[in-house]
């Protein structure tokens, strides 16, 4: 039952951020739009911005897990590309609001995820400490995260497979250069 109700504001608010700026949504609202009282909003929930935080960890996250080799990344990355355009609204209020650190905060966590399971797989055998392991995964994360912002920026109107791919043309083997470069 705790899950279903999770889910249902869920819904709910991200309905109401089609119709309204988050930062006018409030919790009344949200629950009005469900059909529950606030007790059971704040049993759930501290506030708007932890429903917020909840729905982009549970929604988006739970589905790349499975792809954080060389050979998939590629399909993560254009799964985050599939969540933002089917949740078209919900993303882009996000990212125009004071909650834009929770879609910020889900990219990162997927991209870095992604990339470090790359790293992770390419280093194999290697001995490239953490620290630059670190470095070339928040390096690819920022150039990850920052063309799904512009996407979301221009309208999302490209192709989210001609981005993949494009990417994909552009890094290929740049990930095993640069662990090569450290085992120098």
């Amino acid at each position: 039952m705790s899950l279903m109700t999770k889910k249902a504001l869920a819904a709910s608010l991200k309905k109401l951020m089609t119709q309204t700026s988050l930062e006018k949504i409030t919790v009344k609202d949200v629950v009005a739009d469900c059909g529950v009282n606030r007790q059971t909003f704040y049993y759930h929930f501290q506030d708007i911005y932890d429903l917020l935080g909840w729905i982009y960890r549970t929604e988006a996250v739970d589905g790349i897990g499975d792809c954080k080799t060389y050979g998939t990344w590629q399909q993560g990355y254009l799964k985050v590309f599939q969540y933002v355009s089917a949740n078209k609204a919900f993303c882009r209020n996000t990212l125009h609001s004071l909650g834009r650190e929770h879609l910020d905060r889900f990219l990162r966590e997927v991209t870095y995820g992604m990339i470090m399971g790359v790293i992770n797989e390419v280093a194999g055998g290697t001995k490239v400490t953490e620290v630059e392991k670190n470095f070339v995964a928040n390096f690819y994360t920022c150039a990850f995260i920052g063309l799904v912002i512009l996407w979301i920026e221009d309208g999302m109107k490209d192709d989210p497979e001609r981005i993949v791919d494009d990417l994909n043309k552009l890094i290929e083997g740049d990930i095993a250069r640069a662990i090569k470069k450290y085992t120098q």
